[in-house]
């Protein structure tokens, strides 16, 4: 009896992973249909709709990266909380953190009163910065990593209650839980990833799965995340996605109100990562990389299995295997720590594993790269690395995955996108090959073009600022039509 009430349940489990597994694709394939289809609106058409008006910021369906925001100084001067979990050290720092950076910097620099309520560093000192209204609230992470939550909320309570309270609280994902963020009405979270996009990321790696390897019995665990989380995340009152495929599946699968969710792309620093011929040869020169070879491929990020290491590993390795040629005038610059570094130095003298870089000697080894590649497995938030190479004049390879091709890959001129097998993958290499350097080049301006309207730090900021605004005071919340 207890043995069927197992089975039972196992069965219910499995059945529930494969209601939400065909969910998530047919989301996918709707997204695409709508993506590329005649019938979805472009950003022009859907402010070219009602000329005469102005638009409402809360319930515009697109990113407001689109819009643009005055550079004049801003109209009032923010006291602005955030609470992340980690704050950014050299060149340890994950796609959250930078986008904290990157973000809280620029509001600063804006003038805006920045408090930031984070966890010290136990192995190194936290860095300083020369800029007096950017206020640090330090505190001892848990044995996990995160912001103690009742020595954080005492600390914000504190500044909360002197001279004058905050305009606006931020927390990137859960750095200030939802049972403190519930009663906050001036608060905004950003999400980097959410457990509904994951369960597309397990799919990948269990298709990916060798048999040696033991598999994962992730999916039940994932789906009742997914639960977990649309059952929470409408205490927090506003929500940024930063992907346009995030922001939909907050809308129609998490049901929060499109009045409260906000689609603001990632933006990188655009006085960093930038074009520059000379800073290209120069990296190039250190590393002793010959003029004559034909191509230079690049990676960056962490070298881990979830980032698709794997996955490129296989396709270089049967690639250099059969095509003597390409073997010899290719070489793959990898950026990053992780397991997956060794194993690339295994593939031959023209794999470079550099290790991790800083964000200055990033923006050379973009300039020293012909394209891009992100073979991510990851389906959650926006890759910064894709935007830094993008600024930098760079097109790119990355998987199909939404959020890319829904925000960054639109189209073939910018890049090259493929499916998570190393076939497809193999095919978008020889195809990058075969284009060549001049192809590549082509692609790479239209990509700087789009990254330039759409995924600089001055842009995020500028969105960021008036949602802010939008927050505090309804009068902001009006967008004045262009087309007027």
């Amino acid at each position: 009896m207890a043995k069927d009430q197992i089975t039972t349940i196992f069965r219910f489990h499995y059945f529930c992973c494969i209601i939400a597994v065909l969910s998530a694709f047919s989301f996918i394939s709707i997204f695409f249909w709508c993506h590329f289809s005649s019938n979805c609106y472009s950003i022009n058409q859907i402010m070219m709709q009602n000329p005469k008006e102005d638009i409402d910021l809360l319930t515009f369906p697109s990113a407001w990266n689109h819009l643009s925001f005055p550079s004049d100084p801003p109209p009032k001067l923010l006291k602005i909380a955030l609470f992340v979990k980690k704050w950014p050290h050299k060149s340890h720092a994950g796609g959250l953190e930078r986008h904290a950076l990157t973000l809280h910097l620029a509001l600063a620099k804006r003038g805006h009163e920045l408090h930031i309520f984070t966890a010290s560093s136990p192995n190194s000192s936290f860095p300083r910065y020369p800029i007096s209204n950017l206020i640090f609230h330090l505190s001892k992470p848990t044995g996990a990593g995160y912001l103690e939550q009742a020595v954080v909320w005492k600390q914000f309570q504190t500044q909360n209650s002197t001279r004058i309270p905050f305009d606006v609280i931020h927390t990137e994902s859960v750095g200030l839980l939802h049972t403190r963020a519930k009663n906050l009405t001036n608060l905004a979270v950003t999400w980097h990833g959410i457990a509904y996009e994951t369960i597309h990321s397990d799919i990948i790696q269990e298709l990916l799965r060798t048999p040696e390897e033991q598999q994962a019995y992730v999916l039940t665990e994932r789906a009742k995340k997914v639960v977990e989380e649309v059952r929470f995340f409408p205490r927090y009152s506003h929500h940024v996605a930063t992907s346009d495929h995030a922001g939909d599946v907050l809308k129609r699968i998490y049901m929060i109100p499109e009045e409260r969710v906000h689609i603001i792309l990632n933006g990188v620093d655009e006085e960093i990562f930038k074009p520059d011929f000379s800073q290209g040869n120069d990296f190039k020169g250190k590393f002793g990389i010959s003029k004559s070879r034909s191509l230079i491929l690049g990676m960056a990020g962490r070298l881990v299995k979830d980032k698709g290491h794997p996955l490129i590993f296989e396709a270089l390795k049967q690639i250099f295997m059969e095509n003597e040629k390409f073997r010899e005038t290719v070489i793959v610059l990898v950026a990053g720590d992780g397991p997956w570094g060794a194993r690339y130095r295994d593939l031959g003298a023209n794999i470079f594993v550099l290790g991790p870089l800083e964000q200055a000697q990033l923006a050379k080894f973009y300039n020293a790269i012909d394209i891009f590649m992100n073979p991510t497995l990851r389906a959650q938030g926006l890759d910064h690395t894709l935007l830094e190479a993008i600024l930098t004049g760079k097109p790119v390879i990355a998987t199909r995955l939404a959020s890319i091709t829904g925000s960054v890959i639109v189209g073939p001129e910018m890049g090259y996108t493929f499916s998570p097998t190393v076939a497809s993958l193999k095919k978008a290499l020889y195809r990058v090959w075969n284009d060549g350097r001049e192809v590549l080049e082509k692609k790479g301006k239209v990509a700087r073009q789009r990254g330039l309207q759409l995924f600089t730090a001055t842009k995020m900021a500028a969105a960021y600022e008036r949602l802010f605004l939008c927050i505090l005071k309804e009068e902001y919340c009006k967008y004045q039509n262009p087309f007027n």
